[in-house]
């Protein structure tokens, strides 16, 4: 079975239906994305940091349920910013393909707010390289109050006022995706907004973007649509053919949007990158806890869980190495 047989028209109401009655949607993706890139311990003691714990937070991940992990490298010298060594995510992808062989490795593009476009394009360089790359379609503007970072975390910092623009270029997004097709990784699109549809369509028209397109609505963060019902299912209704798509929620957002995903038939992604909390009042221990959830939702509502072997096939991924 190729990956085109599990490619549908979620705009359909009677497709929909029918699979809903039959219980046929193609089996869910779950990604889990362990670490970011701007937030560490000081606000979770269970944040995942060094290579060695993101390598762990995997490993419990996986044994959850998740077939694919995004992942952000630290800086080995200063856990609280996002590495431009390529040595950094070598490090990490090496360490989780060691416990994880088979598992879709995703490492991030977008790094941290303080890189420029060539550093943030470090991770492609990895060995062993990723499977996937996040690809971000555009520019967003973030402000938020950071936390101080208190000894006895390493890198102890006062908190200040996060403000800055992450910037990106129609040039610059093309290179990313220019460099990923070159190098056989496949982009994750994370799209925030629907304006983004105009860049997706350029990276086709460029011939930047290979087939099937999985495009991932983040939904709830600064600048992205806001999280409701009715702006995701806008979203969906604008995605060009041959494509699948997933949902991220940010904060508290982030339950609603997986239970939106998981009722429309597509896939994913939980982690501590986009929410500290399991629920109100309570953090999370382990990024597993939020895997096992979904994964929980998911099958009592006749939701497949994806295999790394399905969803490897349905990325349109090479099966994992023996």
């Amino acid at each position: 079975m190729s990956w085109e047989a599990n490619i549908w028209d979620y705009r359909n109401p009677y497709e929909w239906m029918a699979r809903t009655i039959q219980a046929k949607f193609p089996p869910m993706i779950i990604t889990c994305a362990i670490t970011g890139g701007v937030q560490g311990k000081e606000m979770n003691e269970n944040l995942p940091e060094t290579a060695e714990e993101q390598a762990d937070a995997v490993y419990e991940a996986y044994k959850a349920g998740a077939v694919s992990v995004h992942l952000h490298a630290r800086v080995p010298g200063n856990q609280s910013l996002t590495t431009s060594d390529p040595a950094d995510y070598s490090k990490i992808n090496r360490l989780i393909r060691e416990r994880c062989p088979d598992i879709i490795i995703n490492n991030t593009t977008g790094g941290g707010p303080w890189l420029t476009t060539e550093q943030r394009m470090c991770c492609l360089f990895a060995d062993p390289p990723p499977d996937m790359a996040s690809l971000n379609l555009g520019p967003f503007v973030l402000k938020m109050p950071l936390k101080d970072r208190k000894e006895p975390l390493p890198n102890p910092r006062p908190g200040f006022l996060f403000d800055q623009c992450i910037p990106a270029s129609y040039a610059d997004i093309n290179l990313y995706a220019k460099t990923m097709k070159e190098k056989g990784i496949k982009p994750e699109i994370e799209l925030y907004h629907p304006g983004q549809y105009w860049v997706l369509q350029d990276l086709i028209r460029e011939g930047n973007l290979v087939p099937p397109y999985m495009v991932q609505f983040v939904m709830g963060f600064q600048t992205s649509s806001f999280p409701t019902p009715a702006n995701l299912l806008g979203l969906i209704n604008e995605l060009p053919p041959q494509s699948m798509f997933a949902v991220i929620g940010v904060g508290p957002f982030q339950l609603s949007m997986n239970a939106m995903g998981i009722l429309l038939g597509g896939h994913i992604r939980v982690g501590m990158e986009d929410n500290m909390y399991y629920r109100k009042g309570e953090k999370l221990k382990s990024n597993a806890q939020l895997v096992a959830r979904v994964k929980r939702i998911a099958q009592e509502m006749n939701r497949e869980i994806a295999t790394v072997a399905q969803a490897r096939e349905m990325l349109g991924l090479p099966a994992a190495k023996k």
